[in-house]
């Protein structure tokens, strides 16, 4: 994942609103995003759960989900079944990286609750595009420790991916504070600027090697 592919200064602010009016998303409403394979380990149904406890809290909110998988007929039945499909908005595709690029530019929250992910990427991808991430944190999930959860350089916060109602507080904790939640992206830049760019990766990789020779 290359920072400055994925960098917010280089991304025109007419597309970003292009994306909103796509998928109707007012100015003033909150966007939620989800990337992902659409599989039961990255906790989209429980995200699914979560929104009414959202939206009850944040109803002018909608939820976009980017993805293909084998949940797509479940994700579409749970929306109906919860009476909240007119806030979701399911795009069951594989999009290339400069629309993926602007879907995080056009998000508010990224949300990512896996139940089993051992790395991540769509998380550093949103951190590298300064937007705060709520992330699954239980069990083998690489997200815990890309995300800072508390302290001064918090990006984002923790929650259990099995839990729709855990989730939905990741949501609205996020929500509450535009102010802090934009603080928390900018410092999500920052960490993926320190720690994970591919430089630093071999950086890391030639220092474990040099140890044991």
């Amino acid at each position: 994942m290359d920072p400055e592919t994925y960098n917010p200064q280089k991304v025109q602010k007419e597309d970003v609103d292009a994306i909103r009016e796509k998928y109707g998303i007012p100015d003033g409403w909150n966007m939620l995003l989800f990337v992902g394979r659409l599989a039961w380990v990255k906790g989209v149904r429980n995200l699914l759960q979560a929104m009414p406890m959202v939206l009850k809290e944040y109803p002018n909110t909608k939820l976009v989900i980017l993805g293909k998988g084998e949940e797509q007929a479940d994700i579409i039945e749970t929306a109906e079944r919860l009476n909240i499909k007119d806030k979701i908005v399911y795009r069951f595709d594989f999009v290339s990286e400069e629309e993926r690029i602007l879907h995080y530019a056009a998000a508010d929250v990224c949300v990512f609750p896996s139940i089993y992910e051992p790395f991540g990427i769509v998380s550093l991808e949103a951190m590298a595009m300064e937007k705060p991430v709520v992330v699954g944190a239980r069990g083998v999930v690489g997200f815990k420790e890309q995300v800072v959860n508390s302290g001064p350089d918090q990006n984002g916060v923790h929650i259990n991916g099995e839990d729709p109602a855990d989730i939905a507080w990741g949501i609205n904790e996020t929500l509450s504070n535009p102010e802090k939640a934009k603080n928390w992206g900018e410092n999500g830049r920052r960490r993926v600027l320190e720690y994970f760019t591919w430089r630093k990766v071999a950086e890391e990789t030639s220092k474990i090697y040099e140890s044991l020779l």
